[in-house]
């Protein structure tokens, strides 16, 4: 296309109003396809010049990217950025001439997104004359290989312990000795724990209401957390869908998050648990203004064993992962270092059965 306009403006001067009109008509054209491409990818495409002002953004990129304006063409990055990690990671590497690949980013407040950020540069005929910014939302492809990672976890422990159980379970003649060894080199917490783990839950569902199990350990810990210089804020949605549950475990689940709370808050803070239903599933949210999870942790903390604390089994995050997916839900958490963790759990509501009415007499 660039040569045929260059031949094309060779010899504009030689062409009457029809081939100008034909001219102009193969060049809009032209632009509509390029734009009807741009407005069809899922991906966030941003293009700048030389001085880092704005020439073209997609619908994906204005979607994903945090802009302080609805119309960002023609302004500066560093003007039409909101989040200040991107804006600086913008301006520090569009002057390079480098290419930057796959930079993540991790935006929103309760929801969160990632987003990955690629840096290229816009090259014409030899020179630089610009950048093109490639935005890709990965949250989804990270949350997927995260769940893979815990479930290998899981198995590889199942497998371990399995192996285990069959070479204690040989030497039948030292087997006590075996058991009074295993007695006082492990705590009967953690020893419940480990079992807990990797075997079989024999989880009994009913419907139940999640608000009360959540206000009953609230109350129990009701004690705790004021010794601790903790606030307690609650909300809790009404009416409360029933969904499937088994108290035990969810209340071990539950209790297990609370601990962990009030561990990430040694010098007090605020606690918050909340209730909603969005679409068909409930949600309890359990936020504290903590210390925070490194961003290097994140990925690490459902694993078995995995702890930052002194005389931590390793084990709590673990239970809850595999209590939250016996009850076929699903887990999310959102941390910075600093301000604070929060702890989604979400439950599917149960579809009641649809029945068609049938026919009798008295339907007449």
């Amino acid at each position: 296309m660039r040569r045929f306009l260059q031949r094309a403006l060779e010899k504009i001067e030689k062409m009457d109003r029809s081939q100008i009109r034909k001219l102009v008509s193969d060049i809009a054209a032209e632009n509509e396809l390029l734009e009807m491409v741009m407005e069809s990818m899922n991906d966030g495409v941003l293009v700048t010049d030389r001085a880092d002002k704005i020439l073209m953004v997609n619908k994906s990129a204005e979607r994903m990217l945090p802009f302080t304006t609805d119309e960002p063409i023609e302004r500066s990055l560093e003007e039409a950025i909101g989040d200040e990690e991107i804006r600086q990671f913008l301006t520090e590497n569009l002057r390079g001439l480098d290419r930057v690949l796959d930079r993540e980013f991790t935006l929103g407040n309760g929801y969160s997104r990632i987003l990955s950020l690629s840096i290229m540069p816009l090259v014409r005929q030899g020179w630089i004359t610009g950048n093109v910014i490639h935005i890709e939302d990965v949250t989804e492809k990270r949350a997927r290989e995260a769940r893979l990672r815990r479930a290998e976890s899981l198995a590889a422990l199942t497998t371990l312990t399995a192996g285990v159980a069959h070479e204690i379970k040989n030497p039948l003649g030292s087997i006590g000795i075996h058991l009074e060894l295993m007695k006082k080199e492990m705590s009967g917490k953690e020893q419940m724990d480990f079992l807990f783990t990797v075997r079989p839950m024999n989880a009994e569902l009913s419907y139940d209401d999640l608000n009360r199990v959540v206000q009953e350990l609230l109350e129990f810990m009701r004690f705790e957390l004021a010794e601790a210089g903790i606030t307690l804020e609650t909300e809790f949605m009404k009416p409360s869908p029933q969904i499937l549950m088994d108290e035990r475990y969810m209340k071990q689940a539950v209790l297990n998050l609370l601990k962990n709370a009030i561990s990430a808050m040694p010098e007090g803070g605020m606690l918050k648990v909340h209730t909603e239903q969005k679409g068909n599933e409930v949600v309890l949210k359990i936020g504290d203004t903590g210390v925070g999870i490194p961003e290097e942790n994140m990925d690490k903390i459902f694993e078995p064993y995995f702890t930052t604390k002194d005389f931590g089994s390793g084990l709590g995050l673990t239970l809850v992962y595999k209590i939250v997916k016996e009850h076929l839900g699903d887990i999310e958490i959102n941390s910075k270092v600093g301000e604070g963790t929060t702890i989604n759990l979400s439950f599917p509501i149960p579809q009641k059965e649809k029945r068609l009415i049938g026919f009798s007499e008295e339907a007449k």
